[in-house]
C-alpha cells in the first residue's frame, strides 16, 4: 500500500506522538478511534444496503476474484482466450495453416506467381 511498511508506519507514529505531545495525545487517539468506528459502520452499512438491493445473488458473488490485489493481466487474458464460447451463426472462422494450404494453387516449376496490377 503506497510502499509503506510496518517499520515506516511505526516511525511516523512515533514522530506524530512527539509532535502532538503527551497532553493532547489521548484526545487525538479518541478522535482516531471514533473515526475508525464511523468508517467501519459506513462500510457495514454499504454492504448491508448492497445485500438488500442484490438479494440472494449477493452471496453468490466470488468477492475474492474481484479483489484488485488479485489482478493479474496474464491470467485475465488467458481466461478470456480459453473460454469456450458458442460460435455465432455466420461467424468468421480463423484461417488455419492447413486451410490456407488447401486453397493455395501450386505453381509449376519456374512459373511466376500471378500479379495483380489493380492492387498496386
Amino acid at each position: 500500500m503506497f510502499g509503506l511498511t510496518f517499520d515506516k508506519l511505526l516511525i511516523v507514529a512515533v514522530i506524530a506522538a512527539f509532535v502532538i505531545g503527551p497532553e493532547r495525545l489521548p484526545a487525538y487517539a479518541a478522535k482516531l478511534g471514533t473515526f475508525v468506528r464511523s468508517l467501519r459502520n459506513f462500510a457495514n452499512g454499504a454492504k448491508d444496503r448492497m445485500r438488500d438491493e442484490m438479494g440472494p445473488e449477493f452471496d453468490e458473488v466470488d468477492w475474492k476474484k474481484l479483489d484488485p490485489r488479485q489482478y493479474d493481466p496474464r491470467r485475465i487474458i488467458r481466461e478470456a482466450l480459453l473460454e469456450d464460447q458458442p460460435e455465432a451463426p455466420g461467424a468468421i472462422k480463423p484461417v488455419t495453416q492447413s486451410a490456407y494450404a488447401q486453397r493455395r494453387m501450386p505453381l509449376a516449376a519456374g512459373a511466376l506467381p500471378p500479379y495483380d496490377t489493380e492492387s498496386t
